[in-house]
């Protein structure tokens, strides 16, 4: 891979996620003393195909082939058109989604996107129930066990363990049904509205992911959660995978999505870089 690339997207990492710690990684010589790209990179991406989840009311993800072979002037050439909801697969919820005049896609800052972040696992509780609302002592038990607080200016990601059910619909969403009657169907785990108002309130936090297809659980009738986090423009990044590869804590979160303009999500790829 392209050495400049690597020194670039290492100093995007440094500077803009640890603008804060920035005394800890680089030394009198301004010389990094943490490199992301020497440690093992994690893919939290699902990929894009006829199998991917979406919710149950938007329109799934369509790959149209335009053209794959040799031309007429003898070199292969291959091209697809795709179709899309904004809100299906690996994506991210821009704060507008549910917030009047909050950030769209492509006003998010880049340094919310970018930056240390932690994993609280509730996978054991979560597993076990489709309905777990993750609460404000999961989220204090994982700053006693750490012994520190939630680190200020952090990406928090969940983890439930859902991922491993994708793409089956009927074990990952709770029902393989689609339409509006299929929403009373629905059943996952997410974060609870009063967490989510405690993690507001007292926690600095750029963003927050979930490895399930809502930050509000299946059940939700008033997406309350989605309302905390997006009223004080905190994205969610949905549909993850691969939690269960992630450290507690101490590990960098890189999450673009595809810059729409007005967007009030798009897809989302999103990797993690270990230590």
């Amino acid at each position: 891979m392209n050495t400049k690339l690597f020194t670039l997207l290492t100093w995007i990492v440094l500077l803009v996620g640890c603008k804060n710690k920035s005394k800890e990684i680089i030394d009198a010589n301004n010389t990094p003393q943490f490199n992301i790209l020497e440690g093992e990179i994690i893919d939290l991406s699902h990929d894009y195909s006829k199998e991917t989840i979406y919710w149950v009311t938007a329109k799934e993800f369509k790959l149209d082939t335009v053209f794959n072979g040799k031309t007429d002037r003898g070199f292969y050439y291959s091209a697809n058109n795709f179709e899309t909801a904004e809100h299906g697969g690996t994506h991210i919820d821009a704060p507008i989604h549910f917030s009047k005049n909050a950030q769209t896609v492509d006003q998010i800052p880049l340094k919310k996107l970018i930056g240390k972040a932690i994993k609280i696992d509730v996978s054991d509780k979560a597993i076990h129930n489709p309905d777990y609302l993750i609460s404000i002592d999961d989220l204090t038990q994982w700053e006693t066990q750490e012994g520190t607080q939630i680190p200020d200016g952090s990406i928090v990601l969940l983890e439930t363990g859902f991922s491993k059910y994708y793409p089956d619909a009927l074990r990952y969403l709770g029902t393989e049904d689609r339409g509006s009657e299929a929403v009373k169907e629905l059943h996952f785990p997410g974060l609870s509205p009063e967490a989510s108002e405690w993690l507001v309130k007292n926690r600095n936090i750029k963003a927050i992911g979930i490895d399930t297809a809502s930050i509000d659980y299946g059940q939700s009738l008033n997406f309350q959660t989605h309302v905390n986090l997006m009223s004080h423009n905190i994205s969610a990044f949905k549909n993850l995978t691969n939690l269960d590869k992630l450290p507690n804590n101490d590990f960098y979160i890189v999450a673009l999505p595809m810059k729409i303009k007005g967007g009030s999500g798009a897809p989302l790829r999103i990797v993690a870089f270990l230590n």
